[in-house]
């Protein structure tokens, strides 16, 4: 089954690199990266341009002016570059452990939706990690993220959890099944249905909005917590803000409330000729 993988960037290149030498040792190999770029430098396009060049993916740069923060849009505008039946979303500081896509491969299923989770990571290991620590898959051991400034945590269990384990897991955790953009996959059809983001929401849940119009349509959500693994690198979050927060929040909860299906603020406002794209 062929995937898009929908990548979120902002000013982050050194991140992104990382992330995109993850997708470069996918199990899986059908797939295309799509970039959606919320008003990046020049350096970004550069990055892409020479990893493009020296992995041969397939990756697409959508990007759009830097007017603040504006991911639902560019969300939305990457939705429209896809071309496959099945869409993975994720974040540029989220390495994808080889078999990420092979899981949502496996666990994808008809009206369903599939929630991930990811493992942070502190900063002192984030800078740390390489090229080579990618690509031979010691990022993702769990004594060697020990060795280089992971602290011991319950939660590390997901780096060392089998397949039959992370299956009992995912079936018994009390986790919520809400949509994650960081780690989340749905079919491109009901993605469609539902219109995509919502563009009136800045950052803070727009991906669990986005999850309550997938179940208010019939969708149901399945975990992928504990098998399809992502680590995430440690960043400052200068565009958090409480308030915001809670009106997103209210917007949620309205919705789920009300059975809303489809925004009014989504892929359909767009025309396809605002993308801009780079093959």
């Amino acid at each position: 089954m062929k995937l898009s993988v929908i990548i979120t960037t902002y000013n982050s290149p050194k991140w992104l690199e990382k992330v995109l030498w993850g997708y470069s040792t996918q199990l899986h190999r059908d797939f295309e990266i799509i970039i959606g770029d919320d008003g990046s430098s020049d350096e970004t396009r550069n990055l892409l341009d020479r990893v493009r060049e020296e992995t041969g993916m397939t990756i697409k740069h959508i990007w759009q002016h830097d007017k603040g923060f504006r991911k639902c849009r560019i969300l939305n505008k990457s939705i429209l570059a896809v071309d496959s039946e099945y869409v993975v979303f994720s974040d540029g500081d989220c390495i994808p452990r080889p078999d990420f896509l092979a899981i949502h491969v496996q666990e994808a299923e008809p009206g369903y939706y599939l929630s991930g989770g990811y493992h942070k990571l502190p900063m002192s290991t984030s800078e740390t990690i390489s090229k080579e620590d990618i690509l031979s898959g010691r990022c993702f051991n769990l004594k060697w993220l020990k060795a280089h400034g992971l602290k011991s945590s319950l939660k590390n269990s997901k780096l060392t959890t089998t397949a039959f384990t992370a299956k009992i897991l995912n079936l018994l955790t009390p986790t919520v099944c809400n949509f994650k953009g960081s780690n989340g996959s749905a079919w491109l059809k009901d993605i469609i249905a539902v219109n995509g983001f919502d563009e009136r929401m800045p950052w803070g849940g727009l991906d669990r909005e986005f999850g309550v119009r997938l179940i208010n349509s019939g969708i149901k959500a399945k975990h992928v917590r504990y098998n399809a693994i992502v680590i995430h690198l440690d960043h400052k979050r200068g565009y958090k803000d409480p308030a915001i927060m809670s009106e997103n929040k209210q917007l949620r909860i309205r919705n789920q409330l009300d059975k809303v299906i489809r925004t009014d603020f989504g892929i359909t406002q767009l025309a396809a000729s605002e993308t801009k794209t780079t093959a």
